[in-house]
């Protein structure tokens, strides 16, 4: 075969597959699309896992048929409320590289059994990568009801903990991020076992750096609502159904 021949046919053999996987891409975009819209709204769902009946076997149709019921606003960091603009698409890892004036935050109500929940996010930094997370309060905006986290590259065994060990989400779950005289004291994360009587939670052995950027993001990003939660103090009515 002439060297014409195979550079024709390599040609000819490279635009099939590029027109095949091309066609694979275009194919899959919108199962992908909402694989990753399950994934994100499951996360968000975490902090409340333990008010979702059998979270832990939820389809995906049915974590969007709860979704549905989730009141959702998007806010700037004035506490003012974006009505064209939908919380469960604000992108926090864009959001972080803004100027924090103009950062815009997410923001969920989630009601079960008369019952109502406020979801906050955070992200941050871990030892390797972004890190991320779901904070949600009781209805006196000041408890923690719930969390979860999540990273993107954090150390298996280690960093990884914060999401693959339920126990240091759940030590959350209690605590508090304001004092009774309304004094904000977020909850932090300890360099190893949490002091008794202290708004403190265990820190993960071996990934103190992790563990702080935990700690640093749940203190900052849960400040950014403090203008939205004092809006929701004096008028429970305000940007929620």
């Amino acid at each position: 075969m002439s060297t014409t021949k195979v550079i024709i046919f390599s040609l000819i053999m490279t635009s099939i597959s590029a027109f095949i996987l091309a066609g694979l891409f275009y194919a899959t975009a919108p199962m992908a699309k909402k694989g990753e819209e399950v994934f994100n709204k499951r996360a968000i769902l975490g902090a409340v896992k333990n008010y979702v009946d059998d979270y832990e076997n939820l389809t995906d149709d049915q974590v969007l048929s709860i979704f549905d019921e989730i009141d959702q606003i998007a806010i700037d960091m004035k506490g003012n409320t974006l009505k064209d603009i939908q919380a469960d698409k604000v992108d926090l890892a864009q959001e972080r590289k803004k100027p924090e004036a103009d950062r815009i935050l997410p923001f969920f109500k989630y009601t079960t059994g008369g019952k109502s929940y406020y979801i906050l996010s955070t992200r941050g930094k871990g030892l390797w990568d972004d890190i991320w997370g779901y904070i949600a309060l009781e209805s006196d905006l000041r408890t923690i009801a719930g969390a979860s986290f999540d990273h993107k590259g954090e150390t298996p065994g280690l960093g990884a903990e914060i999401k693959d060990n339920e126990s240091f989400s759940a030590n959350f779950i209690g605590k508090t991020i304001y004092d009774l005289d309304g004094t904000y004291n977020p909850v932090m994360v300890a360099k190893g076992p949490a002091k008794p009587n202290t708004n403190t939670v265990d820190g993960i052995s071996g990934a103190t750096i992790t563990g702080d950027g935990v700690g640093d993001m749940v203190v900052k990003w849960l400040e950014y609502y403090e203008p939205y939660l004092d809006k929701i103090k004096s008028d429970s009515k305000i940007g929620m159904k």
